[in-house]
């Protein structure tokens, strides 16, 4: 009898381990940002967007909390990428350009609020990136 109990308590341990590092899988940041966060991933998505194509789930999801946070947001990548930030207020679109190498990098002050981040890529391609975080004092 015992056994048969020990293989029943050990099952939902193992379905609150999986769910534990199924929702843990995209990380929150918040700010203040003490050093850079780094994202890696495939850019684009099936979504057609003013950015370009995205994928229905952001990359990423930036919290700033307090007051306004000044950020920098580089991303390198292949293909045609796009940053796409989407907050309370106007959405900020930027496209690397022929002469960027891939590169986009942009410095902002965003308002206290809930940002999602996407890569994106201006042609339906998937294409691996870095995306990095960093706050400036």
């Amino acid at each position: 009898m015992r056994t048969s109990l020990k293989r029943f308590s050990i099952i939902p341990m193992a379905l609150a381990a999986g769910l534990a590092i199924a929702t843990s899988a995209q990380a929150d940041v918040q700010t203040p940002i003490s050093s850079p966060v780094t994202v890696r991933g495939n850019s684009g998505g099936s979504q057609s967007s003013q950015c370009g194509y995205i994928s229905s789930n952001p990359n990423e999801v930036l919290q700033v909390s307090g007051s306004p946070a000044s950020l920098r947001f580089r991303v390198e990548g292949q293909g045609q990428p796009t940053l796409l930030i989407r907050g309370s207020g106007n959405p900020i679109c930027v496209m690397a350009d022929s002469f960027s190498g891939g590169t986009i990098e942009v410095p902002g002050r965003l308002e206290p609020g809930t940002y999602s981040i996407f890569v994106g890529d201006r042609s339906q391609a998937n294409h691996p990136f870095t995306l990095s975080i960093s706050q400036e004092n």
